[in-house]
């Protein structure tokens, strides 16, 4: 089949090597200019972690990443109020990292080989006819296709064309959250995140490659989420501006940084993933936010399970129920999972902040570990086989 997958982030190339296993025609098409770099560092385990070892990156992953040996809270002087180590909490350490989002994506890029890559257009309408759809491209080129996958994260094109608009979908959780990258910081902590919160957010900094440090920042935020960026710099000095810690001289470096992040932090909510010959995939479907620290490695699984139920069936619509069947449950869970950390990222008052930080000191003993957050943590799923061959379908 010719199959067009709309996004080139973490979902959309996962599915792209495999279809292209299975024998299909895949084309990719990216809204941005280039292969995007950036983002925040993120969690990686799970059986997210073994979509990665059937496609043979790990390897690549573990170089490109990092292996976080403790999570510090701190106060606003620096002193430090509670940590953990992140073993503790993991099914295994041999089977988690930290890595950045656009390192995951360049190294599932790169694992595709030849494909069809289009970039700097995307989806303005799609035709569903039942036989085949019919797609308009922003660029003014038409072309038809057997499948359209969106897998354009959280503001999806496709999936404002094909199931209606944003709002009917997406469930904003109060917070927004914001990355950015700087060199030569003079303060490092080598393989520890440094954690600063206080009541509406929360900072952290995490020293990287190369002498270039992540600030991280999650914040309550009621109302409009700017969408330019100087929008956004202006509400994070306009609500971080004053906080202690390093926190200033973060935001200093701010209107320099390469790699700007910004976006709310939000989920997706559908009823069905799939509609006639359009199907969706990773945070486009079922974004369960940032909160969950989940959401790459549930997009491989995502895109690794439409993936083998299309090689298992040459009916479309028979693996797209299956490719439903199988992960709404653990889609439904890990979202229900992530509303209850809000805390965790940004308290809403004095009270969280002190249960956040005992918490933190506690989660060193695996019981508590699973009591807080054991649902984070335990990926319920098992990941269906392909056909010993995998042939066109």
């Amino acid at each position: 089949m010719k199959v067009l997958i709309v996004g080139a982030g973490i979902a959309g190339p996962t599915l792209a090597y495999r279809l292209q296993k299975s024998g299909h025609e895949v084309t990719i098409v990216e809204h941005a200019p280039e292969l995007r770099s950036g983002g925040y560092l993120v969690d990686f385990w799970g059986a997210g972690f073994n979509v990665a070892e059937k496609m043979g990156i790990v390897p690549e992953l573990r170089r490109r990443g990092y292996v976080m040996t403790e999570a510090r809270a701190v106060n606003r002087d620096g002193r430090k109020v509670a940590s953990f180590k992140p073993e503790a909490i993991m099914e295994s350490e041999e089977r988690y990292l930290s890595l950045a989002r656009s390192d995951l994506s360049a190294v599932i890029y790169g694992a595709i080989g030849s494909v069809e890559l289009i970039l700097g257009d995307t989806v303005g309408a799609l035709e569903d006819d039942g036989n085949r759809v019919r797609v308009s491209f922003d660029g003014g080129t038409n072309r038809d296709f057997d499948l359209v996958v969106g897998a354009d994260g959280l503001h999806s094109r496709v999936r404002r064309v094909a199931f209606g608009p944003d709002d009917r979908f997406e469930k904003y959780l109060g917070m927004v959250v914001a990355a950015f990258e700087a060199e030569r910081y003079p303060r490092r902590n080598e393989l520890i995140a440094m954690m600063y919160a206080d009541v509406g957010f929360q900072a952290v900094r995490l020293s990287l490659h190369d002498d270039a440090t992540l600030f991280l920042f999650s914040l309550r935020h009621d109302g409009n989420v700017p969408t330019d960026r100087a929008a956004q710099e202006s509400l994070l000095r306009a609500k971080l501006g004053d906080k202690g810690w390093e926190v200033p001289t973060m935001l200093d470096l701010m209107p320099n940084a390469k790699n700007f992040y910004f976006d709310s932090v939000s989920q997706i909510r559908m009823p069905s993933w799939t509609s006639g010959r359009v199907a969706l995939v990773g945070d486009a479907a079922a974004c369960p936010s940032f909160l969950a620290g989940q959401g790459s490695a549930l997009a491989m699984v995502e895109a690794y399970t439409l993936a083998a139920e299309l090689a298992r069936t040459p009916d479309h619509r028979i693996a797209f129920a299956r490719y439903e069947q199988r992960l709404a449950p653990l889609l439904h869970s890990k979202q229900d999972a992530a509303e209850g950390l809000g805390l965790a990222f940004a308290p809403k008052n004095r009270f969280q902040l002190f249960a956040r930080n005992t918490v933190m000191r506690l989660m060193g003993r695996p019981k508590v570990a699973d009591i807080v957050m054991g649902r984070s943590f335990h990926d319920a799923v098992e990941l269906p086989p392909f056909p010993t061959t995998e042939s066109a379908r």
